[in-house]
């Protein structure tokens, strides 16, 4: 589901996803892509919850699993503390 984002990374070293997520979910896993007036929304359920940045630190170690790059090459830009945010993944 994250092919096209994954090439955008491959391609410029860098991709920025908007994310909504969900925290307190049973298990961490994308639900679906909305096409929006941003571009593209992922949505992503996660299995941490929105307490002491614990969702945060899912959504960095899911995201580095997904794209294959170290938690180190992932920010949050935007919304560290929102259930919208903005990262940056580079490679």
């Amino acid at each position: 589901m994250l092919l096209k984002f994954a090439h955008q990374l491959n391609k410029n070293n860098e991709v920025c996803l908007r994310l909504k997520i969900n925290p307190g979910a049973p298990e961490t896993k994308i639900k679906e892509i909305l096409a929006d007036a941003d571009g593209n929304t992922i949505k992503i359920d996660i299995a941490a919850p929105a307490d002491k940045g614990r969702a945060n630190k899912e959504i960095i170690r899911f995201l580095a699993k997904e794209f294959e790059v170290l938690k180190n090459n992932i920010k949050i830009i935007k919304g560290a503390k929102e259930k919208i945010k903005l990262i940056k993944i580079t490679k």
